[in-house]
């Protein structure tokens, strides 16, 4: 997918970038790719596939949730910096934190944040399940299975916020789950399955809310 490919393609999802957007985003491709030889963020290094497989694929959580009608966005095991920091260039009303447990990435994050001139978002060197927080959606994309994911998030989803786990294929982890949800008091409120543009590879969003009811 390149350049005018993807700008394309996110139009479909509702999204303008305008030109300071789009040169951040430049910017933050050249900023990984000179971090990832010091320090391991990605295997995806052509500037093609890493417009697709992390900035178009970042985007993708605007299919179930409207940011600009969001505060508040935690970002678990944000890794390089995908889909927080992605959300914060396009989304820049949003106040987000960006979670990672890997103190070497903490810091590259934070240099990366400075160097794009972003406010209201940081990173912080801390385990998800030790952080306290609350906001209106945390999400984490290709973390851990959901069995994990729900122990590790749900205490920072305020009560009508959402957890969003951005996944390839998801139908093997459902067998298991319904322990998971009855034990932490959560249901799996939207499954959206979807493929990626170009290449056709699955995709999941997985939305996850808190069961006031149970």
């Amino acid at each position: 997918m390149n350049k005018e490919e993807f700008y394309q393609e996110v139009e479909k999802l509702g999204i303008q970038l305008n030109s300071k957007q789009k040169e951040q985003l430049e910017k933050f491709y050249e900023i990984v790719i000179e971090e990832n030889t010091k320090i391991n963020l990605t295997r995806i290094t052509e500037k093609e596939e890493f417009y697709l497989k992390h900035f178009y694929d970042s985007l993708t959580i605007v299919k179930e949730v409207d940011l600009n009608h969001i505060e508040s966005l935690c970002d678990v095991g944000t890794g390089a910096g995908f889909p927080g920091i992605v959300l914060k260039i396009v989304y820049p009303n949003l106040k987000i934190t960006l979670v990672d447990s890997l103190l070497k990435r903490v810091k590259y994050l934070n240099d990366t944040i400075k160097k794009l001139e972003l406010n209201n978002i940081e990173a912080v060197h801390t385990r998800s399940e030790d952080y306290k927080g609350q906001f209106d959606v945390v999400t984490s994309r290709a973390v851990a299975s959901l069995e994990k994911l729900i122990p590790w998030c749900m205490h920072l989803v305020n009560n009508e916020g959402k957890l969003i786990a951005m996944k390839a294929n998801i139908d093997s982890e459902l067998e298991y789950i319904d322990k998971i949800l009855k034990k932490y008091h959560v249901k799996i409120d939207k499954i959206n399955k979807f493929l990626l543009p170009k290449e056709n590879s699955n995709r999941s969003l997985v939305i996850i809310k808190k069961d006031n009811q149970s």
